[in-house]
């Protein structure tokens, strides 16, 4: 029964999202949003005697209400500048639509509910709040181009998503803050080129379930279970850790090719300045990403654990091998194929 009734849930989520996108007005949009909330929220309590799941999915309800109601007051405003052509105030009510829709989608400065969500989800709602609801947010901030309220996003989430996630010791917020990191790459393409944002947004999906699927299948939450699998697989290990770099954006991986796409395209626009920052602050991600990596590979703490030996499959889903395939040899693979063409 309760397979059925998720399944009836991710129906309604993946429904609302195409009203969302689908739609050619304001109040469609809206109206679209909510029903992808008031899908998810049943999603996310799929194990009620875990105190944190509650705690997660009542912030997260809270959130995204705030933002649909004030979302709903800013359309109503819009309608009624339009009605009376008092067009001097449309600027205004702009920033109040994309002050919305960011803080929806966790975008910097709005950022601040993201990781403590996160945080009590199962890796499977992880994703699903890192992916696919992202999808209406972005879509409609799409619409709307604030050139200075863009900027100071997107510089706002690279720093916050780099150095939020160096002093983690949860797998799951440190997850959070490179989505966030990831988040402003993609209004940086967003800003110079609608279809490079949607070519990044999917392929970092591809990276995010890719990578998920291994800490979901090994049940890894936080960096001390991690000291805890020396006995693992070292192919495991180092699919693991060639996965985290690719999601870190290190050549010769898959997670290289956006963020490559989104440097030739601001190079030719010449815009230095914003692109000089967002690689340094890159690299601040692919060093939590390193440090993580170490742990798997380098450090064995026998003493403190909270996950016995039989918990986690030692086996590995041929979905998720052709997933790590893809994600490490998919940008190889591109210029194979191009170089034979």
């Amino acid at each position: 029964m309760k397979k059925i009734s998720n399944n009836i849930f991710i129906i309604t989520l993946m429904f609302g999202t195409l009203v969302t996108i689908s739609s050619n007005s304001w109040l469609g949009a809206w109206m679209g949003l909510e029903i992808n909330l008031l899908s998810f929220i049943p999603l996310m309590n799929d194990n009620k005697k875990n105190l944190l799941t509650s705690e997660s999915s009542l912030k997260y309800f809270l959130t995204q209400a705030f933002a649909s109601s004030i979302l709903l007051f800013a359309i109503i405003i819009l309608m009624f500048f339009f009605n009376n052509n008092l067009s001097q105030f449309y600027s205004l009510n702009e920033i109040l639509i994309l002050s919305t829709l960011m803080l929806k989608s966790g975008a910097a400065p709005f950022h601040f509910w993201f990781p403590e969500v996160m945080e009590g989800l199962s890796w499977i709602n992880g994703l699903i709040l890192m992916t696919w609801q992202k999808i209406a947010p972005l879509m409609l901030i799409s619409y709307n181009f604030c050139y200075n309220f863009f900027m100071m996003s997107i510089i706002l989430s690279m720093l916050i998503g780099s150095l939020g996630g160096l002093n983690q010791t949860s797998i799951r917020k440190l997850m959070a803050f490179s989505s966030i990191n990831h988040l402003g790459w993609m209004l940086l393409a967003m800003m110079n080129n609608e279809l490079l944002w949607m070519t990044y947004f999917l392929l970092y999906s591809l990276l995010s379930i890719s990578i998920i699927m291994m800490f979901n299948n090994f049940k890894l939450f936080y960096f001390n279970q991690i000291f805890n699998i020396s006995m693992m697989n070292p192919i495991i290990k180092f699919l693991i850790f060639l996965n985290l770099l690719s999601l870190g954006g290190l050549p010769p991986f898959l997670g290289f090719l956006p963020k490559w796409l989104v440097i030739q395209n601001l190079t030719s626009m010449n815009q230095l300045f914003i692109l000089t920052v967002s690689v340094c602050l890159t690299l601040i991600t692919l060093y939590f990403y390193l440090r993580l990596s170490y742990s798997i590979f380098m450090l064995n703490y026998q003493k403190n654990t909270w996950m016995l030996k039989n918990t986690y499959n030692m086996k590995i889903s041929s979905m998720s091998l052709i997933l790590n395939f893809i994600s490490i040899g998919g940008l190889l693979m591109i210029l194979m194929f191009y170089m034979i063409l």
